[in-house]
């Protein structure tokens, strides 16, 4: 990834990162919390809510679709916030594994796999949590995204 502008130091990670939470309405909106573990690593978790059902008890597709997108999206945007840069959706894919239910909590753990100087690609397994435990992987997928310059969008000004 390219280096930051010299005259513009990088702000801190969490930060950039709580400045990020505050204008993703859709991660609210649908009650997903994001944590970042490191830059490239993002957890977004989540609880299966009755409007997030397409049919009596089971959740829509969409949905796990939204979380996965949120949480390989997090975890390259997590790596381009070190260098003022940000991030864009070319594609993504994934495999639904198993069903997934009302009131199942869901966590998407994103991780970085390559960072070239136009594009990051991202891998994500999402997991249903029983008892603490993340018992069962219920998605897998995988993501590339196009990296700009923070400049190009008002966020910078948020955490400049």
């Amino acid at each position: 990834m390219s280096e930051p502008h010299p005259s513009r130091p990088v702000p801190e990670l969490a930060a950039m990162v709580a400045a990020y939470n505050q204008m993703n309405h859709y991660g609210r909106t649908n009650g997903m919390a994001l944590t970042v573990p490191a830059p490239g690593r993002a957890e977004y978790r989540m609880t299966v809510r009755e409007e997030h059902l397409s049919s009596p008890g089971t959740c829509h597709g969409g949905v796990l679709a939204g979380l996965m997108d949120a949480a390989l999206g997090a975890a390259a945007l997590t790596l381009a916030f070190t260098r003022m840069e940000f991030v864009s959706t070319v594609e993504f894919k994934m495999n639904y594994l198993h069903a997934v239910h009302l009131h199942d909590t869901l966590v998407a753990r994103g991780e970085v796999d390559h960072a070239g100087n136009s594009l990051v690609v991202s891998s994500c397994v999402i997991y249903r949590v029983a008892d603490g435990q993340e018992d069962v992987a219920v998605a897998r997928g995988l993501g590339t995204f196009n990296r700009y310059p923070a400049n190009k969008r008002d966020f910078a000004k948020l955490v400049m």
